[in-house]
């Protein structure tokens, strides 16, 4: 796959590296899978209480958080999906060991010796990924690239106390503390944590602010197993503007080739030009870059030519056409519970983003 990176020369901007560490562990680290949101839709419903002039919870579970602006006749949806990838129990076995299958993307590989937690419905239940011992398999499967069938999950229980808090259909997350890691915090579930964390800040910035535009949070659900949570919510919005908050791969590691990184780690936030959902509609591409140049916000260019963020969602479901674009934050290790994102890439998005729901108003929209 071949993918563009650029670079802006433009000088380092004062950045505050004060981030709120605490609070994005605790977003991190709450469970919710997709279709299973509701312990992460709490904390963020408790997260943002006052920092909005409007909040509502859609059918679907989409958190709507709304700031007015000057100017009502147009509105700016900024979604940032609040799911994780995760699984879903389908049997427990006469011993008690679970089998599973996968919501969201996985590469089977990532799940050996993992953690994971099982939400029961009475209680929440610690387990581990098992599979084959090496010592006992053949010379044929040792060569084979592990699939997702051939892992089950062993909660150290018979089946008879398994089934007293467990059964088929119930949710599968993976366990992980963030921890800081040199400029870095390490963590599952950046993709897209890390978004509704910078959502929940840009919040807080612009609260008190005379925005030109109605500003729309969306913390959408169940963008991994397809955008539904964002093709629902930019339906009903009909957004004039979106600029999506989602996680980019960053492949700046050994064994890359240089058109091969996508972004690098602590080049600065990253403007997207096109994913797999998405061709961005070049005035949003040249408004973001004029705005980050101008205020001297460090940022580069990402073309992601396979998989898709909610950006793509509300280009194809707002009803008239919306303008779109994305912020997107460079991620190592992503869909592996090693995520990793540089702190100051972080802050930069959300100085990035801020600016860019504040000057909608002053940019030359026509095709030109």
């Amino acid at each position: 796959m071949a993918k563009t990176t650029k670079k802006t020369p433009a000088k380092k901007a004062p950045t505050n590296s004060n981030l709120n560490i605490p609070l994005l562990a605790s977003i991190c680290e709450r469970a919710g899978a997709p279709g299973f949101e509701q312990p992460i839709r709490e904390l963020i419903l408790k997260s943002i209480q006052g920092l909005a002039d409007e909040i509502t919870v859609d059918p679907l579970g989409n958190i709507l958080a709304i700031q007015r602006g000057k100017d009502s006749s147009k509105k700016v949806m900024v979604p940032a999906h609040m799911d994780e990838i995760g699984f879903i129990v389908t049997h427990i076995d006469n011993d008690g060991f679970v089998r599973f299958h996968t919501l969201g993307g996985f590469d089977p590989k990532t799940l050996t010796s993992q953690r994971v937690l099982i939400h029961g419905k009475n209680k929440t239940l610690l387990g581990v990924m098992g599979s084959k011992p090496i010592h006992v398999m053949t010379a044929e499967e040792r060569g084979k690239t592990p699939q997702i069938q051939d892992y089950f999950i062993d909660l150290g229980l018979k089946k008879d106390d398994v089934a007293k808090h467990i059964s088929v259909g119930d949710s599968i997350t993976r366990e992980r503390a963030l921890v800081e890691m040199g400029d870095c915090v390490n963590c599952k579930s950046l993709d897209n944590r890390v978004s509704v964390f910078i959502l929940i800040e840009t919040l807080r910035k612009l609260k008190g602010k005379k925005l030109p535009y109605d500003f729309y949070g969306v913390f959408t659900v169940q963008e991994e197993v397809g955008l539904r949570g964002a093709t629902t919510a930019a339906h009903y919005l009909d957004p004039d503007f979106g600029i999506c908050l989602d996680t980019t791969i960053a492949f700046d590691v050994p064994g890359n080739r240089d058109f091969d990184k996508i972004t690098k780690l602590g080049d600065g936030t990253a403007i997207k030009i096109m994913d797999g959902s998405v061709i961005c509609d070049y005035r949003m591409v040249e408004y973001m870059k004029e705005i980050a140049t101008k205020n001297k916000v460090k940022h580069q260019m990402e073309i992601l030519t396979a998989g898709g963020t909610d950006t793509g969602a509300i280009q194809r479901m707002a009803k008239n056409g919306a303008i779109c674009g994305a912020v997107s934050i460079p991620t190592r290790h992503i869909h592996q519970t090693i995520e990793t994102c540089h702190k100051e890439d972080i802050q930069l998005s959300i100085d990035l983003l801020s600016l860019c729901i504040q000057g909608l108003d002053k940019f030359d929209w026509s095709f030109k």
